[in-house]
């Protein structure tokens, strides 16, 4: 399954529920929950970042920054738009857990949940036909863990990105920097993003 997303009715209702309106709001947010010390990122972001899940049944769930979602509810693919003046792309989106396999013990950190390139915004919807390389995966905490933070970056997208070698579909998910990523190809820092909560099912 790519991360491509599809224009759709569906995507338009994204503007009906609790999606970021403030870059201001996000940046405290993150700050508020650790994101950027943990990820090791400078985070001024210049546009935002839309995410959304959809549902089986009625409107998609989208993100508020720091807003917990059901992990049943993040099945996905999620759909994408960028609200700002940022160009058309390409963009690169990159998803990370800093805090697997727990908050208290990350270890695994930064689990890489999503890495993708070659977006380009239709109208603020960001579409991507390429494969990407690594496909989303639905966070799943493990049983008795507190919530993992999921954190959602836009980065505009370098040459370099396009030859990198250093990650794959074969490449572990497990022990990813995003920022040590970033600087090795040249993306610079990251231009939106948000990020969920997602606790394991009780």
């Amino acid at each position: 399954m790519h991360f491509s997303l599809i224009l759709s009715l569906c995507t338009f209702a994204l503007g009906v529920a609790g999606q970021d309106l403030s870059i201001r709001a996000v940046k405290k947010a993150f700050r508020a929950a650790d994101v950027p010390a943990d990820l090791d990122i400078v985070f001024r972001p210049t546009a935002l970042l839309e995410v959304g899940f959809p549902q089986a049944t009625g409107k998609p769930i989208v993100l508020h920054a720091g807003v917990q979602v059901p992990q049943n509810d993040t099945a996905g693919p999620p759909t994408l738009r960028v609200v700002g003046d940022v160009g058309r792309g390409p963009f690169v989106v990159s998803t990370v857990d800093p805090d697997a396999p727990t908050p208290q013990d990350p270890t695994m950190a930064q689990f890489r949940h999503f890495l993708g390139g070659d977006f380009f915004s239709r109208d603020g919807l960001l579409v991507n036909n390429t494969p990407a390389i690594s496909d989303f995966l639905q966070p799943g905490p493990p049983a008795g863990s507190d919530a993992h933070r999921y954190v959602f970056l836009l980065f505009h997208q370098s040459p370099e990105f396009a030859k990198q070698t250093l990650v794959n579909s074969a490449t572990s998910r497990a022990l990813f920097n995003i920022s040590q990523f970033a600087a090795a190809v040249d993306l610079g820092k990251p231009i939106a993003g948000t990020f969920m909560l997602v606790a394991p099912p009780t």
